[in-house]
């Protein structure tokens, strides 16, 4: 089949006086409308005109069916547009059929973080660790449940009244959580948590003041000691990319699997399986939760196992695995302190159904967790290591915990959070397993002898 329809003979001239509208260099809100009533008239004829079966794969192939075709609707309905604008109308109808509509210049702008689309006339992002609004609008809940579409289709999910969440990927690999009528009331909801084309490297967070030279070299040491990690902080506070980090700190001899909902984890070993969370399909069925994924990967002989976040029962079934050999394994949790985060480490062992007496489940957890490292979004959009713990054992029925770090605020001045994290001084528990692994760090690290508080 040809990649040219015939096109439409008659009805779609416009008067001059509209065709004039696009050639001023100020844009006004009547040429403003002007210009999207045309983008959308133009777009969807080109949406006709197109083969439908093109392979949208060949992208260059199609961008350039795109450009002809746009060229002859042009000339064939008179419409005269500047150089600039001409473009800009390609880019467009190139993004509304390759990519992700409105949405694509924020997803290729490396200075955006997260996408948040509120229905189809709010779109927000968040730059610099700022929320900002755009300008950027949909053309109603249709054009937004288009792109939703595009998104999920690929990766064999379903967005409907049946199911209407769902958390998904881009094929960049950013985290995509997707909200529908009727649980979303504002229309379609898009959020976006944008993935790294460059990861971050543990230099990038020491020159972003994100944790201190000193710190970075006892997690260091602490992952090569095989020590359990656990990372805990807010939403948005870094937890994913400090563990991205800390993760490659294990020797790539060793045999890694990685357990997800949403694969975000990089992690640049060669020796690495990656196991990702299924949800159910429409019937119901084949669902693949976390906790089934870690039970299995018991089975697969692994050297450590990284779970990317612990929501429910599935953490019981982590702390077995830390407990029976699988040492130097680590996750992520929501909470709002270190306390708090054993605090729902807790709660979350009883989802997993266990009769189990609380102290029992406290003793798990005190003798699995070596090390909790807290991270958070601070007022100026800065993310910050703000403590490092060890887990000394139990006390009556109480964990006991010892800071090795933690941030001391020394101000907010100019829009900026001051301060740093500082050594407590106090000496690491595990000395003797660091020097096992043939690690030495000096006492400075600890603050002993300098500044020792």
């Amino acid at each position: 089949m040809s990649l040219l329809r015939r096109l439409e003979s008659s009805g779609n001239k416009r008067p001059p006086s509209e065709r004039s509208l696009l050639s001023s260099s100020r844009e006004s809100p009547a040429r403003k409308e002007a210009y999207s009533d045309l983008m959308r008239r133009i777009q969807n004829r080109l949406l006709n005109e197109l083969d439908p079966t093109l392979d949208i794969s060949k992208a260059d192939e199609v961008r350039q069916t795109i450009r002809e075709l746009l060229d002859q609707i042009l000339q064939q309905e008179n419409i005269i547009l500047s150089r600039a604008e001409r473009q800009r109308l390609f880019e467009h109808i190139a993004a509304e059929i390759l990519g992700f509509g409105p949405l694509q210049p924020l997803l290729e702008d490396d200075s955006i973080t997260e996408i948040m689309v509120n229905g189809p006339y709010q779109v927000y992002i968040e730059r610099g660790g700022k929320i900002y609004k755009t300008n950027i609008k949909f053309e109603d809940d249709e054009h937004v449940m288009r792109i939703i579409e595009r998104i999920v289709a690929p990766l064999g999910r379903r967005v409907d009244e049946s199911s209407p969440y769902v958390d998904a990927r881009l094929p960049d690999g950013s985290r995509v959580n997707i909200v529908i009528p009727p649980i979303s009331l504002n229309g379609p909801t898009i959020t976006i948590r944008k993935f790294f084309r460059i990861p971050l490297t543990a230099d990038d967070l020491v020159r972003l003041g994100s944790i201190t030279p000193e710190a970075l070299m006892y997690l260091e040491a602490a992952v090569k000691a095989r020590l359990n990690i656990l990372v805990a902080g807010g939403t948005g506070s870094g937890k994913t990319t400090l563990l991205n980090i800390l993760s490659g700190f294990i020797p790539n001899d060793e045999r890694i699997i990685t357990i997800e909902n949403a694969a975000e984890l990089q992690l640049q070993q060669e020796h690495v399986v990656r196991l990702e969370s299924r949800p159910p399909n429409i019937e119901g069925k084949g669902e693949i939760t976390i906790r089934q994924l870690v039970i299995n990967s018991l089975r697969m002989r692994p050297d450590r196992i990284i779970v990317g976040e612990v929501r429910g029962g599935e953490a019981l079934d982590m702390l077995q695995a830390m407990n029976t050999g699988h040492e130097g394994s680590m996750t992520t949790l929501h909470s709002n302190s270190p306390r708090d985060a054993l605090s729902r480490l807790e709660t979350m062992c009883l989802m997993a159904g266990m009769d189990l007496p609380v102290r029992a489940i406290r003793e798990q957890i005190a003798s699995a967790i070596d090390v909790i490292v807290f991270t958070q979004r601070m007022r100026d959009g800065s993310r910050k290591v703000v403590s490092v713990s060890e887990i000394t054992g139990m006390e009556g029925d109480v964990i006991q915990m010892m800071d090795i770090f933690v941030f001391e605020h020394s101000g907010y001045r100019e829009g900026k959070v001051h301060g740093r994290l500082k050594p407590t001084g106090l000496r690491s528990k595990y000395m003797d397993r660091f020097r096992a692994a043939g690690i030495f760090l000096p006492p400075s690290v600890f603050g002993i002898g300098v500044n020792a508080r």
